[in-house]
């Protein structure tokens, strides 16, 4: 084949430094939305995007010529200038995050996933949220390191 092709979805979730609720009602449209633009210039089309106060959810295409971190990388570097620029002069996410594959027939599913986050985290906190994920995807991990 002379051409690479791919078509890869994730679904990528991290939070603010130690959870600390920083994205409020009037900054999160415009956040979302610099955040979309910032994934599609680097070849990122978004799916569904939702900004919690303390933690983000982003369904989105993987661009095949960069690498997972450099995708994280991006998207917080950009989105935590924009946030002091929008004064939120503390503003950090955290130092980790988690990517889960997502199959093409589950995209509808994880749309409405993250729409309705709102209501989602009224039942469950983020903490709680993160852990069945890791779970879903028999991701070990260790809390010590989770959360910062």
């Amino acid at each position: 084949m002379s051409q690479s092709l791919a078509q890869v979805y994730i679904h990528s979730i991290f939070s603010t430094k130690h959870r600390k609720p920083q994205i409020n009602e009037f900054l999160r449209p415009d956040l979302q939305s610099y955040i979309v633009g910032t994934l599609s210039g680097i070849g990122s089309y978004t799916l569904e995007l939702y900004a919690n106060p303390d933690h983000l959810h982003i369904l989105s295409t993987l661009p095949r010529t960069i690498s997972i971190a450099n995708y994280i990388s991006k998207v917080k570097i950009a989105s935590n200038g924009w946030m002091k620029q929008h004064g939120v002069l503390d503003f950090e996410w955290q130092d980790g995050y988690g990517i889960f594959s997502v199959s093409s027939s589950k995209i509808d599913t994880v749309k409405s996933y993250i729409r309705n986050q709102p209501d989602h985290h009224k039942k469950i906190s983020f903490k709680d949220e993160l852990r069945r994920f890791f779970k879903e995807y028999h991701i070990d991990f260790d809390e010590r390191y989770v959360w910062d």
